[in-house]
């Protein structure tokens, strides 16, 4: 069955709801047990407010919601402009299934083609062995380990900083003669 990437409106916060509440999926997130409905209807119409850059990202198949993708900016800092965050979860029953292949490349070429986004950022935990092949094979280089970094299960736990550099930064062609 093919899936289908589409903008997340807040109409899909039970679907996130459903999937980030997994303790199978929450555990490898940043995101906290006992999430509901309303709390993600409010993240995303906040996200779709008028001149948020924020890209939420759905993965359908066969009309169900099976994983979840943001691209945001890092923050309101000027000189980081050109960079941006991201954050993905599949649902357990969709994993290995090229659902989170379809996500990354969305945003990928979302942020390369039409932000102008230069570096594209992420944390993942170490022992999250399957987010960081994924991240590799788009581009994502470890740049550092944090240690502690969160806390998970009652554990402090360490996560990887990774970021992509943008493979073919845009550039302005030079003017040529006839418009001299």
């Amino acid at each position: 069955m093919t899936i289908t990437i589409r903008r997340a409106t807040p109409a899909d916060a039970a679907a996130y709801a459903r999937i980030m509440g997994d303790p199978a999926i929450f555990s490898g997130l940043m995101q906290m047990p006992h999430t509901n409905e309303e709390i993600w209807r409010a993240r995303l119409v906040e996200g779709a407010a008028p001149g948020k850059i924020d890209l939420p990202l759905v993965a359908e198949r066969g009309g169900e919601v099976i994983g979840t993708a943001g691209l945001h900016p890092v923050g309101p800092a000027l000189r980081r402009r050109h960079a941006a965050v991201i954050g993905i979860s599949v649902a357990r029953e969709a994993q290995r299934q090229g659902v989170g292949s379809a996500l990354m490349q969305a945003m990928c070429d979302y942020a390369d083609r039409w932000m102008g986004v230069l570096r594209i950022e992420l944390t993942v935990y170490v022992d999250n062995v399957a987010a960081i092949a994924l991240y590799r094979k788009f581009g994502f280089e470890t740049e550092g380990r944090f240690r502690g970094y969160a806390m998970r299960d009652g554990r402090y736990v360490d996560a990887f900083a990774m970021a992509r550099i943008h493979p073919d930064p845009p550039s302005i062609e030079p003017r040529g003669n006839a418009d001299a």
